[in-house]
């Protein structure tokens, strides 16, 4: 894939986006997804998506590649397939408003935290409202089973309107994967999100000759070890952290 020209559209923060950047940044450092300084690599806490293929999308990084009309698009597919489904999934998103009023906040919502702009008003504390008052039976494994079957259902049919670039899907899927671990923890259901691949992780650039000792003899033993692989150097000579620290010091 050529340079994208990224943005397409322009971004700004929403009233939810750096918020939720954070959390996720610091649930994907905790997992090994992200590397320890992401908060502070450009490539990462950008509204705007990479242009380099070889660098995945940050879900608050959506909106400069799809704009507006997708994202909405996107969320009115869900929601024909919400309102088409069995009674007692259907009424409880009824009983708040028709199709168009859940359209109009769900997309208001990925809009906002996908740097499209504040759009979803009362951020965090609406939407934990809605989730404790509006959709409270649903907060449940049968309802996140069939919220996350109809939702996979829209993703596998909604192509047309993820662009050509492939890695649009897997930051999608890594955007609701976040919130649906989120929910089932606050709301002890199991997770069984399952939307397809997320995000792969992003390895940082390890330059020795730029590292003070300090900072080469902080590195993890996994860390040191790739770093020195991609020098071309057999690591298999060097049996300890310690072996490899010395090694790297010495390149």
């Amino acid at each position: 894939m050529e340079n994208p020209g990224y943005p397409k559209h322009p971004t700004r923060p929403g009233y939810m986006t750096e918020r939720i950047q954070r959390d996720y940044i610091a649930a994907a450092i905790a997992k090994g997804v992200l590397p320890k300084d992401a908060h502070r690599m450009a490539q990462i806490v950008s509204l705007d998506a990479p242009n380099d293929p070889g660098k995945p999308i940050q879900f608050w990084q959506l909106y400069s590649v799809l704009g507006q009309d997708p994202i909405v698009a996107i969320v009115s597919d869900f929601y024909r397939r919400v309102f088409a489904d069995e009674d007692w999934f259907t009424s409880v998103f009824a009983r708040v408003g028709g199709i168009g009023h859940h359209v109009n906040t769900q997309a208001a919502m990925w809009i906002d935290v996908m740097g499209g702009g504040p759009y979803y008003h009362g951020a965090e504390f609406r939407l934990s409202f809605h989730h404790t008052h509006n959709a409270i039976q649903l907060m449940t494994d049968k309802g996140a089973e069939r919220w996350t079957k109809l939702m996979l259902a829209t993703l596998d049919a909604s192509a047309r309107h993820m662009t050509d670039d492939p890695r649009v899907r897997p930051s999608i899927n890594t955007f609701l994967t976040h919130f649906m671990g989120k929910y089932a923890q606050e709301f002890s259901f199991k997770d069984r999100s399952v939307f397809g691949p997320t995000n792969a992780a992003v390895k940082r650039k390890i330059n020795f000759l730029k590292m003070t000792v300090e900072e080469i003899e902080a590195l993890t033993e996994a860390e040191l070890s790739v770093a020195l692989q991609e020098r071309g150097v057999d690591v298999s000579r060097y049996q300890n952290k310690e072996a490899m620290v010395n090694k790297a010091l010495m390149m």
